[in-house]
This record gives C-alpha cells, structure tokens and sequence, in this order.
C-alpha cells in the first residue's frame, strides 16, 4: 500500500481549515468521558476484582488480584531480564534526568524584607503522596518511568508509587522495573487505562489512594483525569504526542522528515508537522518520509503515516517566517524542533511550546530519553498556559509572612484604611486602637 504526506499551505487555508490542523485528539473528549464513567464506576464498587476484569478486557492479560503490586521476585526477575547494555543505557538516563532536576529544586525555604520590620517569603513542602502514570499500549515506556519518577523522588515525595497496564502474558515489562528501582521508587502496580486512574483517586485492596497523579496516558485516561479531578489532582494535561519541527531554508529537508517521523510513530492520535518557509525543504522531505518508512516496521509506518498522510499531521508551508512562527506559537506544540539558521535567534520568538530544542543535533529521540529536561510535556495546546513536568508538580509552598513589633504600624494603617473601604468591620478592627491596646496589654504582664 503506498503511503502519501499531507502538504498544508497556509496561505490557501480557510479560518476552518486552519483550525482543523490545530485540532488534538484531545480536543473533544465527549466520546471519552461517556465511555470511561462506567470504568470509574466499577472500579469505585469493586475494586481489585473491576482492575482483573478490566486487565482481561482492554489489556488481553489475564492477571490476578493477589499479584497486583511488584514484588522483589518481580524485580530480581526483571534486572536478570534485561542487557547489560539497556541498564546502563537506564543508568545514564537516570543520571542526566537527576542532575537536570536537582538544579531545579527550589530553596526549601526564603524570607526578605520588603519594608522596616516586615517580612515576607515562602516554604516548600513535597506533595504527600503520587502516582506515575506509565503507558504500555503501543509498546514498553521506561523512559516515562524516568522522567515522571525521577523529579518526584529529588522533591523528596513520601510516598511514589508507579501505575502500569500488564503486558500480554499479564506481567511487567522488565525494563519499567528496572527503570523505577534505579530512579528510587520500588512500588509499582499492575493496572492501567482509566481503571488505574480511578484505583489512584479511590484506592482498592491493594492499590492506594494518592494526592496526585501525572503521566502520559491515552484520551480515556485523559478523560478519567478529568472526571476525576475533584478526588485527586489530575497534574499537567498529557495527552497522545504531539510536534513540530521548524525549519527556514538552511536545514536538508530528508533530515527535518527524519526528526518529523519520531513523534508520528507514536500511534494514530498523534500529531506531527513540519512547518517550513522553503519549497525545497518541503519537496525533500516528502521524498525522504517515505524512503524512512520502508525502512520501518509495519504498525510504526501505519501509525507514521497515518497521522502524517492526515490533518494531524504533514508538511505546511508558510510564505515567511512570521507567517509560520503565528502557526506554531497557535499551535503550542509538545515538542518543537528549530532547526533554522540561527536557532537562538529564533528561540526569542517562540511563545509557547512545552519543549524547545535547538538545531540538527537535539532531535526529540535525545529529549525523549536521556538529555535531562523532562520529555513528559502539557499537550492539546496547554503549552499555552501549563510547563514541563519538574519537581514543581511535586512541591507546594506555603506563603510567609512575619510583621514584627516595630513594622507593624505602618501596614496597619493602610490596611485600616482598605477594610473600611471594603465594608468589613471585623476586619478594620482587628488592626485598630483595640489590637494596640491589647498588644501594650500583654507587653505591660511581661514586665
């Protein structure tokens, strides 16, 4: 069967057309959200015995409820499993991932004064408890056990524990084992889709509930995490994968088409172009997509070429580099790729993107393993307003505020002034002559 690449011209589009190419999967969850309520329901009824049959129905894994958490026999099995060459490919992943995130951490605590006696700052504290969402469906995720466990574990979260689907023999993908113990998390559960995210936000016999849950995850675990907002934080929207790859007329276009097919072959949700402002680049990689995918196998070209020969995703021009610039910051891809003459000059025109990576060397594979910055990114357009996953989804602060004998006076009075304004008495009183009184009252028992 041969595959074609889709080519957008932005400057024939529509309003409507344009706004189909910015359309995710993601984007209209209403067939989601219907078919995930009786998923939540059950699991919420019936707990460990919903999380086997769901394991049977969606996962085609036969799996037993008294073997829904990873035991050491787990572990030990799964480090024997795996090369010497894929756990040290882990160990250097892990240690990018640490050294990037450790240099993220917040100071534990500040204060500054902002006026004579009065002083203002802040406490951070880890989140109690959260769950790791790790995808399998399309294949095996130790880089997302990575990204998501590492940045909880340098915020120093109590309790990190690590939600996956079985595989078909109904057991743990080794490397996913391997991959949380060496980024320090040892509790991992055997349950995924919306099934898990309700187990998460309810707790079963054997799977906890938790404060939050983060991760990657299919539109039905989107949907679940939205449903079930109000019982657990849902974290950052990540959806199906998304990028794009920006070039000028500097870059060869059969490599953009190579760094395009990365994040194509994620599946038939994903989302993928290649915004360019050259005819050349464009023709050449058209040519080249193809030629990658003969060398692909098969379900990884469907789903290449599904989302590239579509809406989702192929090649737009644009007549400039403003005109491509507006597409991609109306975009707020996942991942964007510069790979224009001067990247950093172009970086300053970038607005929101939930990764940014810079030139012909960074392609989004490196990202997505091992560079340090976290690959798990906010995805349908959250780039707009929501970061990359970092030990701040892990932390909250508390504010501070110290106001001491001799700068009191002064906030007071204006604060007087404000509470009036506002018709609270309560308040105005609370920082009139009585509070003076009572103040002076206590200093004269002292002495």
């Amino acid at each position: 069967m041969k595959h074609t690449v889709s080519v957008h011209r932005l400057a024939e589009l529509t309003a409507a057309e344009r706004a189909v190419l910015l359309h995710r999967t993601e984007s209209d969850l209403s067939r989601y959200l219907e078919a995930v309520q009786p998923i939540i329901h059950a699991v919420r009824e019936q707990g460990d015995a919903a999380l086997v049959r769901f394991a049977r129905e969606f996962d085609h894994a036969e799996i037993q409820a008294d073997h829904l958490r990873a035991t050491e026999t787990d572990f030990e099995q799964a480090f024997a499993a795996i090369t010497p060459e894929v756990h040290q490919a882990i160990e250097y992943a892990v240690d990018n991932i640490r050294r990037y995130h450790e240099a993220q951490q917040p100071e534990e605590m500040w204060l500054k004064t902002i006026r004579p006696g009065v002083l203002v700052g802040e406490k951070w504290l880890p989140i109690p408890s959260v769950a790791l969402y790790v995808p399998r469906g399309k294949g095996a995720f130790p880089s997302m056990v990575m990204m998501s466990a590492v940045p909880a574990v340098v915020a120093g979260v109590p309790r990190i524990i690590i939600v996956t689907p079985p595989g078909p023999e109904g057991g743990f993908d080794a490397a996913t084992l391997v991959a949380a113990r060496v980024a320090g998390v040892n509790e991992v559960y055997k349950c995924g889709g919306a099934q898990a995210v309700a187990a998460v936000a309810y707790g079963t016999e054997t799977v906890p509930r938790v404060a939050k849950i983060v991760g990657p995850g299919s539109p039905y675990v989107v949907a679940a995490k939205r449903l079930l907002a109000d019982r657990i934080d849902p974290g950052t929207p990540a959806g199906p994968s998304e990028s794009i790859i920006l070039t000028d007329a500097s870059v060869d276009g059969r490599l953009a088409a190579l760094d395009l097919v990365i994040e194509s072959e994620h599946g038939p949700d994903s989302s993928a172009f290649l915004v360019t402002t050259s005819e050349t680049v464009a023709a050449a990689a058209q040519t080249a997509i193809p030629e990658y995918w003969a060398q692909m196998g098969e379900p990884w070209v469907e789903f290449s070429s599904t989302v590239l020969g579509g809406q989702q995703g192929g090649i737009v021009l644009a007549r400039d580099m403003p005109e491509a610039l507006d597409f991609v910051n109306d975009y707020a891809p996942e991942h964007l790729q510069l790979l224009t003459a001067e990247p950093l000059a172009t970086l300053g025109q970038i607005r929101h993107a939930g990764e940014i990576l810079l030139g012909p060397h960074t392609p989004s594979v490196l990202a997505n393993y091992l560079l340090g910055p976290n690959a798990i990114l906010p995805t349908g357009g959250a780039a707009m307003t929501a970061s990359a996953l970092s030990v701040f989804d892990f932390t909250k602060r508390s504010s501070i505020g110290y106001v001491t004998a001799e700068g009191y006076a002064e906030p007071a009075r204006h604060t007087r002034v404000l509470a009036t304004y506002e018709g609270f008495d309560g308040h105005a009183l609370a920082v009139s002559a009585v509070r003076e009184r009572l103040l002076n009252s206590v200093e004269s028992q002292r002495d």
